[in-house]
């Protein structure tokens, strides 16, 4: 009998749970949402739409259980700015949302699109209808970036990606106002070689502070003949430190298996950019992208994870 890998996360059986056919307005596709559970119970996604100019802009659909049910605003709820941001002239992208009990306010860290290439743009918000924008606080070439919720030693931190051909690693930056950044310290590095997380890795969904260290779920990119395959992988993080990594998984956890993370605009990948964590502090819901067509929901165990990766080689 052939020997299982361990099931950290369980596609839904309604997945995907929201494709462009479920718009109120006309889209090519919808992926790649950022996650909130709100204070009410409902979950916020802000998903990733994209139009058939080729352009992505943000669009927040709502739902009591976090699976169906959903109602999705009925025209973007946050459109590329280029006219004041100059930055967004081809679209933004990708969000990923922490709340922040300091300002009491949403911190929406998404990519922002120009000629240069892509970097990371800031939003704060506390009704996800208005909005105060940073601009871009992390120049191109740079994406996969997230807030963390607290200061760290008395500064804000940033987890981003910035991109040096061919490779690509995770850093973590600091900031005393949310505007310039500094300090900048290399997190965790792509591997070398035929890994499945090798030359390009950045991070996936905000990193979940636990008792045991910040639990990072990234992703990974294995480039074959066949084309790119996006898969996750589980890293721990120091909390007080948290570009000291203090363990990293050798296997990837999750990858594209099913039809609809197979085949897409983008096949083989699976992209979570947010995630929610049910009232009993454990169950993990988390929503990606997937093959840049659609958006689908796993769920998994915060407690499970942790202990595996604890036991992973």
């Amino acid at each position: 009998m052939t020997q299982r890998y361990p099931e950290l996360f369980r596609r839904h059986t309604l997945n995907p749970i929201l494709t462009a056919a479920d718009w109120p307005y006309p889209v090519h596709s919808v992926f790649n949402p950022g996650a909130v559970l709100l204070p009410n119970g409902t979950t916020l996604l802000l998903c990733r739409v994209e139009d058939r100019t080729g352009h992505s802009h943000l669009c927040a659909a709502r739902s009591a259980n976090g699976v169906d049910g959903w109602t999705i605003d009925s025209q973007p709820t946050l459109l590329a700015d280029p006219e004041h941001y100059p930055e967004e002239m081809w679209g933004i992208e990708d969000p990923r949302i922490t709340f922040v009990p300091e300002l009491n306010q949403y911190a929406i860290v998404y990519t922002a699109y120009t000629r240069d290439g892509p970097g990371v743009a800031l939003a704060l918000t506390e009704d996800f209808s208005h909005f105060k924008r940073y601009g871009l606080i992390m120049q191109p070439e740079d994406k996969d970036a997230a807030l963390l919720p607290h200061r760290i030693g008395g500064h804000w931190a940033l987890i981003h990606r910035p991109v040096s051909a061919p490779v690509a690693h995770m850093w973590i930056s600091y900031s005393s106002d949310l505007r310039q950044w500094g300090s900048h310290k290399l997190m965790l590095q792509a591997r070398k070689g035929g890994w499945w997380d090798a030359n390009k890795i950045g991070l996936s969904s905000p990193p979940i502070e636990t008792p045991q260290g910040w639990l990072v779920i990234y992703h990974g990119v294995r480039r074959t003949a066949a084309g790119s395959i996006y898969r996750l992988g589980l890293a721990l993080f120091d909390l007080h430190s948290p570009e000291q990594c203090l363990k990293r998984s050798a296997e990837w956890v999750f990858g594209p298996e099913q039809s609809y993370e197979q085949h897409g605009d983008v096949g083989k990948v699976v992209f979570p950019c947010g995630y929610t964590i049910a009232p009993d502090g454990d169950t993990l819901h988390l929503y990606y992208g997937a093959a840049d067509t659609s958006i689908a929901l796993a769920t998994g165990s915060v407690s499970a994870i942790l202990k595996w990766l604890e036991q992973a080689r």
